[in-house]
């Protein structure tokens, strides 16, 4: 059985709404958590630098998930309740 494990890299920390996004520290691997106690997901947005939209997904209340973008790329939530966190990951 293959495992993949990860090691926080930086503090975690909420980017709530556009203005307020970060490229996580530089991070190509970010873990993003909903500490929602309420259940709600919450939208995510992925940008380039350029503020150019790549995507944006739903993260499930109290949960979390790992996402890759590249070093320039911006996240934000629009919740204060989602956090990123820089991670390494390890396939074991």
């Amino acid at each position: 059985m293959v495992s993949k494990i990860f090691t926080p890299i930086t503090s975690a920390a909420a980017a709530n709404g556009a203005g307020n996004e970060t490229n996580v520290g530089s991070a190509r691997f970010v873990l993003v958590q909903n500490s929602s106690a309420s259940g709600s997901e919450v939208l995510v947005t992925l940008r380039t630098s350029a503020d150019v939209t790549i995507g944006t997904f739903y993260v499930p209340g109290d949960s979390s998930l790992i996402i890759k973008k590249a070093t320039t790329d911006t996240v934000f939530a629009a919740d204060g309740n989602v956090y990123f966190t820089a991670v390494t990951v390890t396939t074991i």
